[in-house]
């Protein structure tokens, strides 16, 4: 069993949500800012508080009752990350979500984010059959769910896919890939569609574009000079060419549930993107240019095409012909094709500009938008630091990241689906120091206090996810991270 301390630290952290007195305005030590306690009344009828996993991060069983390699298996085995740890195992979530669930109710949440793995689904892709006992296994988690009054948030692709698929044809550099994922989305909707009410399709594609085929820390990881040093790849092209196979692989996955299977069903559509916010790193024009175009070479750069049709016009500016172009057709496709946005935001940077002053380590490209980004002005970091090397504190960001959004997208429903703390890495920290965790429950009240405000200023916010239920494996960083609440 889990240890019950951390359960009952842990309940303690969600009841502040329900039952702390709500206005009152203290200096926040650890953030700079004011702090303004928090509490239910304070958010919408119906919003969903919950947590996030995602399937590599935390099922293990890698290779049991039919599911075959994924990308990430063949990576970790072949390469590894800097420790030579996997996912082999990790949460062992496969045979104990049973528990897993247990604890999560006992957090008092109505809602929980998960991911599917497509190689326990669809071991081989469309190449092959449909795996009946993936499908049980998620079948039972959604059962479970539903029993204990947890509503169901389910990611189809959250950055691991067959191998099979990156073997045949090099997953997300061909628009073979497009195809695949529909075949898994179509398998996803008709297995659980009548339990799932909200749909993620892919998982911050932005980010998933930037590590395996800008820096190459990702598999397949692709990459070139000067972003990183790889057998293969191309930095400036690549992603630009991964990140429209993904695009238009969310466009046909949401026309086909739309069309076939969401008058019957009931549910919404949509996709996450990594949402950083950025801010000048002085007050110059150019500087504040530059981090207006980090924001579209990062957000928009996914929610202009599914929103309007088309890549922001700051991108099409600088990249010019090298930016893939959508056909009519497919601009038809993408156009108004999520029901909400979902937003992942963990940190804000202060941007420099590259294209006035000069700029190290790619950041003088167009695939950088011509920015460079940094935690820190004249030595001082813009907040307190975390586990995450470039992660800081800035609970304003929250905040500013959605009001940004809402007014360049006209306000459409939004979910923070991800939002989390690591705190520190420390060999000589203490147990009790570890249970008693302060500045995680600091973290989250500071941001989900700015969510309030900029909620109370009539952001159409409808949920917030914490990452994570549980420490797991977090990709190349392995298990030195600690974003779990458990």
């Amino acid at each position: 069993m889990k240890d019950e301390s951390f359960q009952f630290n842990y309940l303690c952290f969600l009841l502040f949500l329900c039952f702390s007195s709500a206005h009152s305005l203290v200096r926040n030590c650890s953030t700079g800012e004011e702090e303004e306690d928090i509490n239910r009344s304070q958010f919408p009828d119906g919003f969903f508080f919950g947590t996030a996993t995602s399937s590599y991060q935390i099922e293990g069983a890698y290779l049991e009752d039919g599911k075959r390699l994924n990308n990430w298996d063949v990576f970790n085995h072949r390469k590894g990350n800097i420790n030579g740890e996997n996912g082999d195992v990790a949460d062992d979530h496969y045979h104990r979500y049973l528990e897993d669930i247990e604890i999560l109710q006992s957090l008092g949440v109505n809602s929980y984010r998960f991911s599917i793995s497509w190689a326990r689904i669809l071991p081989r892709g469309k190449f092959g059959r449909v795996n009946p006992a993936g499908v049980s296994f998620y079948n039972k988690i959604l059962d479970s769910l539903l029993l204990k009054g947890i509503e169901p948030f389910v990611t189809i692709y959250h950055h691991d896919f067959p191998q099979e698929l990156e073997q045949r044809y090099g997953s997300w550099l061909s628009p073979l890939m497009q195809e695949d994922f529909v075949y898994f989305a179509e398998t996803c909707f008709k297995s659980f569609g009548d339990r799932v009410k909200h749909w993620i399709t892919i998982n911050e594609p932005n980010l998933f574009a930037d590590m395996a085929y800008i820096r190459g820390r990702y598999p397949p990881a692709h990459c070139s000079e000067p972003f990183g040093s790889c057998p293969v790849g191309n930095s400036d092209m690549e992603p630009l060419l991964a990140m429209h196979n993904m695009l238009l692989a969310h466009g046909k996955g949401a026309k086909l549930y739309r069309d076939h299977f969401q008058k019957n069903q009931g549910g919404v559509i949509g996709i996450v993107v990594s949402a950083f916010m950025y801010k000048p790193l002085t007050e110059s024009e150019v500087d504040l240019a530059a981090a207006n175009r980090a924001l579209a070479f990062n957000v928009a750069w996914t929610f202009d095409p599914l929103i309007f049709g088309d890549y922001p016009p700051e991108m099409r500016h600088y990249h010019g012909n090298e930016l893939p172009s959508f056909s009519l057709e497919e601009k038809d496709i993408i156009k108004d094709s999520i029901d909400f946005i979902g937003l992942n935001h963990y940190s804000t940077f202060y941007v420099k500009d590259c294209i006035y002053s000069s700029c190290a380590i790619g950041g003088d490209r167009p695939i950088r938008g011509f920015s460079n980004t940094t935690g820190y002005r004249d030595g001082v970091p813009i907040g307190d630091r975390t586990g995450m090397a470039s992660f800081f504190v800035v609970p304003r960001g929250m905040e500013e990241i959605v009001n940004y959004v809402k007014d360049r997208y006209h306000n459409k429903p939004m979910y923070v689906l991800e939002n989390g703390y690591s705190p520190p890495r420390n060999q000589e920290v203490q147990e009790q120091e570890v249970l008693n965790d302060v500045k995680r429950i600091e973290f989250h009240k500071a941001y989900l206090a700015s969510l309030a405000r900029s909620i109370r200023n009539g952001a159409n916010v409808r949920g917030y996810f914490l990452w994570t239920l549980m420490d797991d494996y977090e990709w190349v960083a392995g298990y030195g991270l600690t974003f779990g609440l458990y």
